[in-house]
Formats: C-alpha cells, sequence, structure tokens
C-alpha cells in the first residue's frame, strides 16, 4: 500500500487516482477548484466516462481515496505524487506549461524533510519538461526534502479510460534514478502489462510520436477516402483490406470526420512546434493537420451541394462532443460544423447525449433538442457527426417522415446506404459510392474498423 497524491482532477487525474485507490492504495486529489473538490467529495463525478462514478463512490466509502483543495493535506505524506494537470494549446502551437510550472513549485514548498518523494509527470509534456519540473522542485523545495522525477506518459482514451487504466498496452517510465522508475513500477504491477523504462526525454517523446503516428492513420484514411469519392471505389472495403496486412492492422482505418479531442489536435501541433524550434521540418505533422481540417469543410460542402445551398435551410445536428462515451467538446468536429453552417445562413438543431450542458455557452445560436427526433423534424437535413450508439438503434422511417427534406450526411459511416436509399433518404457518407453495400468485408474486421478514433 502506498500513499499517492494526485494533482489535477480531469480525465487523467481521476482515472489514475480511482484506480490506484481500488487496488488499495491511499489516493488524495488535489485540485484548485474548489466546486469540483466538493462535488468529488459528495461522490459526484464532474465528467461522463464510463466506470468512473462507480468507482469514485466505492472509494471514498472505503476511505482510500479523498479530495483537496489544500496541497499540505496531500502532498508531505505521499510517497509519489502525479502530476496530471493540463497542457493546451498556446498561441503557436506549442504546450501552454504555466499548470505545470504552478504544480512543480507549489508541491516542492510542500515536500517533506527527511524523506524522498518520487514527482511523477503524467501530463502530456514537452520533451525536457522533466528537467524544468526538476530545477522548480529543486528551487522551492526546504532542505532536507529528497526527490525523484519519473516521467510516465498516459495513453488513456476518453470514453474507456477506466478499462484503459486497468488493462494498458504499455507502461512508459523514463527517469535518470532508476531505482525511483522501478518504484513507479511496483505500482504498476498489478495490471500485469509490459514495461518501458528509459530516460526521461524519450519517454516523453513515446506519448508524442505515438498519438501523432495515430492521428496520421486517421488523416490518411481520410485523404483515401476524399479520393476513393471522386473514383468511384469504397473506402470501407479499402480500409478492410488494408487492414487484414499485419504490418497496416485494421485500427484507425476508419474514415470519417476526422479527430478532435484534448489530445490528438493538440499533441501534433505541439509535435509540430517543437520540431520547428529544434530546426526540423516537420511536413507531415503539417499534412495531418491540414487534411484533418480539410474534413469538416469538405463536410458542410457536401451539406451544400445537396441542398442547393444551406442557407435559409435548418439542418439537424446529431452528436456534438468529439467521440462517442464523452461529453468533451474540445476540438470537437461538431463545434466547427455548427459554426460553418451558421456562418452560411442555416439554421441548427442539435442533439448529443451527454455532451449539450457545455455546448450550449459554446453555440448560443444552436438550438438544442430533446432527442434526434425531435432535432429532425422539420429539417432540410440530417448531419450525423458523432457515432454514440444511440443513433445506431434510431427508427430511420420515423426520422424520414419528419423531415422537410431527406437528406442525411453520414460523416461516420454509421448508415447502410442501401437502407437509406430504400427509405427514400438522399444519403451521403465518407469514401462511399452513393447506394454502395458492404459485401464480401469479414464482420469481425468490420467490427475492428468501428470506434476505435
Amino acid at each position: 500500500m502506498a500513499n499517492i497524491a494526485v494533482v489535477g482532477s480531469g480525465y487523467v487525474g481521476l482515472g489514475t487516482g480511482a484506480v490506484f485507490a481500488d487496488l488499495g492504495n491511499r489516493v488524495v486529489g488535489v485540485d484548485v477548484d474548489a466546486a469540483k473538490v466538493a462535488r468529488l467529495t459528495a461522490g459526484e463525478c464532474p465528467i461522463f466516462e464510463p466506470g468512473l462514478e462507480e468507482l469514485l463512490e466505492r472509494n471514498l466509502a472505503a476511505g482510500r481515496l479523498a479530495f483537496t483543495t489544500d496541497y499540505a493535506r496531500a502532498v508531505p505524506g505521499a510517497d509519489f505524487v502525479f502530476i496530471c494537470v493540463g497542457t493546451p494549446s498556446g498561441p503557436h502551437g506549442g504546450a501552454d506549461m504555466r499548470y505545470v510550472r504552478q504544480a512543480a513549485r507549489t508541491v516542492g514548498r510542500h515536500l517533506a524533510a527527511g524523506r524522498q518523494t518520487i514527482i511523477v509527470n503524467k501530463s502530456t509534456v514537452p520533451i525536457g519538461s522533466g528537467d524544468l519540473v526538476g530545477g522548480l522542485l529543486g528551487e522551492e523545495a526546504a532542505p532536507g526534502a529528497e526527490f525523484a522525477i519519473v516521467s510516465n506518459p498516459e495513453f488513456l482514451r476518453e470514453g474507456s479510460a477506466v478499462r484503459d487504466m486497468l488493462h494498458p498496452d504499455r507502461v512508459v517510465l523514463g527517469s535518470t534514478d532508476q531505482a525511483a522508475a522501478e518504484a513507479v513500477a511496483d505500482l504498476y504491477k498489478p495490471f500485469g502489462a509490459p514495461l518501458v523504462i528509459t530516460d526521461l526525454r524519450t519517454a516523453e517523446m513515446i506519448k508524442y510520436a505515438s498519438n501523432a503516428f495515430l492521428a496520421t492513420k486517421i488523416a490518411f484514411i481520410n485523404e483515401v477516402a476524399a479520393i476513393c469519392e471522386a473514383l468511384g471505389a469504397d473506402v470501407r472495403q479499402v480500409a478492410a483490406g488494408m487492414g487484414l496486412d499485419a504490418r497496416i492492422g485494421p485500427h484507425f482505418l476508419r474514415a470519417g470526420i476526422g479527430f478532435g479531442g484534448s489530445c490528438f489536435p493538440k499533441d501534433v501541433q505541439a509535435l509540430e512546434y517543437m520540431a520547428e524550434e529544434a530546426d526540423c521540418h516537420p511536413q507531415l505533422l503539417r499534412a495531418v493537420l491540414e487534411i484533418n481540417r480539410d474534413g469538416r469543410r469538405g463536410f458542410v460542402r457536401k451539406l451544400d451541394r445537396l441542398l442547393g445551398g444551406v442557407e435559409g435551410a435548418t439542418i439537424a445536428v446529431w452528436g456534438l462532443a468529439f467521440k462517442p462515451d464523452t461529453d468533451d467538446l474540445r476540438e470537437a468536429p461538431a463545434l466547427d460544423i455548427c459554426r460553418d453552417l451558421l456562418a452560411r445562413g442555416a439554421r441548427v438543431r442539435a442533439y448529443d447525449p451527454a455532451a449539450m450542458g457545455g455546448a450550449r455557452a459554446l453555440l448560443p445560436d444552436v438550438a438544442f433538442c430533446a432527442d434526434p427526433y425531435e432535432a429532425a423534424a422539420g429539417a432540410d437535413a440530417v448531419a450525423l457527426v458523432t457515432e454514440w450508439n444511440e443513433f445506431k438503434g434510431l427508427d430511420l422511417a420515423r426520422v424520414r417522415a419528419g423531415m422537410a427534406r431527406p437528406v442525411l450526411v453520414d460523416g461516420r459511416n454509421l448508415y447502410d446506404p442501401r437502407e437509406l436509399a430504400a427509405l427514400g433518404f438522399t444519403h451521403r457518407g465518407v469514401g462511399v459510392p452513393q447506394g454502395a453495400a458492404l459485401p464480401g468485408v469479414p464482420e469481425a474486421v468490420v467490427r475492428q474498423l468501428v470506434g476505435d478514433d
């Protein structure tokens, strides 16, 4: 059993703290937001993340998990301090490190003399941040307070963060202190995951390189989808055929509008920025970001062409969160799509199972609806943006009957084009010829291509 302090109560901090507490460790989460701390202390999860609220309730009740705004309550007695604060994009694309700096300095001021504390960087931080945090800790720590720095990048996916924490593909640890790295490794032993121990900078780079590569796969298949549309091929079958090659694999080859969220856009931009600062030429990373932006613009242009102009039209947008099973709107494609439609003179009605609360402040000119049917009632077109499971089981005949014009643009290739055509829809997918079915692709392969981005 270890004493663990977790600084930051976002997706990473909450998931990390709750799972470590569930393993029997004593965990105190620290956050500067007093309102959030009060909600967490009451067992209320402030984010939509499957399985997380149950973990919080169980471990709060067991006394293994607590939350506070007071570093003095969490840090002095901790064996490990995990820094899990945000690193949003700065004005030029680099990571904004102000929260990491603040956390490091405040942790340093509260380190106890006469004992060693292991500081674990779990935030996604630029290469060299381990040295930065070590320097800040050294400036603030009292005489006799010993510490070691370990980089432990997270690879959690929103919507499956608890599962990913419990079943990691690998655990990456970077440090100049082998004993400290091995101590953190002991925390992860119950998960039985492969362990990679490197120096600090290599561990930090593994995180950026991993996310940039996955973003590149998504951008690649989306560019192939655009070519498929132009030439009459079916990108779904192309992706399935590619994915059967073990060197390529099936994951992240699902064509759609593009990626969003708190990781891929930010991390690709940050890696591009670091490369430029180091006098490298990150042309592939630039292309990935450009293709991703083009996907959102192309989606609106597709609606515009089908309707003969969206000005004055009513568009129902299904899905606002950047992906299913989360309420996160950071870099969500739906935000750009709604704003573009509004700028072109359209009326937008939207529905999302989890993200409408946050979207109301970001999209004040959008009408929010109680369900997908209300959003589609009287609409000239439906735009499927986020592939929530709820949308898979809709009565599409009912949707069709309530629409002013039966246009459906499927940005995630969720629906069978033949079914839509039989119901009288004018339908367009992404990289799919009009009216194309999906013959000859094994069902297991299709399932692998769904929902992993």
